[in-house]
């Protein structure tokens, strides 16, 4: 006689391969840019008598290219200048304050010991061992902001090879086709897989761990078919409070009308919310850290 089974439990999570190449994202998931980003925002804004940048707005503009957050700044701030002088005000505050970029709690020791693996070779079906594990970034910072938070951060930044280094403005990239679409991920997931030696085969995107804050990229992610750790800013967790099963799934709608089979099912196990990149758990991923 077969067993009972509860008809509403939840079905069993999928079995996942080791991670073999993690694709960071930068701004509030690296580096604490964020509230730059709200400083500087914040100081244009005063200067026209404007109330400050509320988190549900700065909500939409995470993780979003250039163009597409300055419209839905713009629709909100109805500020009495074009967006190119808007942009050129905001340009000045930028130059005086990304430098002060610092690294958020726990990645100098993630994308160390990340960095340790690098020679350790493909995973083996034993498992338990180390094995190398690449790493790529992925932002929507075009190259001139990434000089600004990253100059003064040389050795973190170090241990992303300069052909893993997508960024927004990255020719490669068609425009229009920035997050949550899954084009940056996909290229960055490339630029690892070009770089492979010989002994090594390609990367699947199932093999990947997508690191992000902001609810666009977590949909990015998803919608490149790879596993995501969402980390998100304090005030854009309060954002989403109750919402967060559709967060991890790639469901909040910031995508607007799409195909929802590209994107994951609620609690599919394909995504995990961290509140911080400390003692990150590598054992859930199939990572081994090699002993110093």
């Amino acid at each position: 006689m077969a067993p009972k089974t509860d008809a509403n439990a939840s079905p069993p999570l999928p079995s996942f391969p080791p991670v073999r190449a993690c694709l960071f994202d930068m701004d509030g998931l690296l580096l604490n840019t964020e509230d730059l980003y709200t400083l500087c925002v914040n100081k244009v804004l005063e200067s026209y008598g404007r109330p400050p940048l509320p988190w549900s707005v700065k909500a939409r503009l995470q993780g979003r290219p250039g163009p597409e957050a300055n419209k839905i700044f713009s629709e909100w701030a109805k500020l009495p200048i074009s967006t190119e002088e808007y942009t050129a005000q905001l340009s000045v505050f930028q130059r005086q304050f990304f430098g002060t970029a610092a690294p958020l709690p726990g990645v100098p020791e993630l994308l160390k010991d990340l960095d340790a693996t690098k020679d350790a070779g493909a995973p083996s079906s034993a498992g338990g061992k180390p094995h190398t594990v690449h790493i790529a970034l992925a932002t929507s910072s075009h190259r001139g902001n990434y000089d600004l938070k990253t100059t003064h951060l040389g050795d973190l930044f170090a241990v992303f090879p300069e052909a893993r280094r997508v960024k927004g403005d990255d020719e490669r990239l068609l425009p229009g086709r920035g997050k949550p679409l899954p084009d940056i991920f996909l290229l960055a997931l490339k630029t690892v897989n070009e770089s492979l030696p010989a002994s090594e085969p390609p990367i699947t995107p199932e093999e990947c761990l997508v690191f992000e804050d902001s609810v666009p990229g977590v949909e990015a992610g998803r919608r490149a078919g790879m596993r995501v750790i969402w980390c998100p800013h304090p005030m854009l967790k309060k954002e989403y409070a109750g919402r967060e099963a559709e967060v991890l799934a790639g469901r909040t709608g910031e995508a607007g009308a799409i195909d929802l089979h590209q994107l994951g099912e609620v609690d599919d196990g394909w995504a995990e919310y961290l509140e911080t990149l400390e003692n990150f758990p590598y054992e859930r991923y199939g990572i081994v850290i090699p002993k110093a």
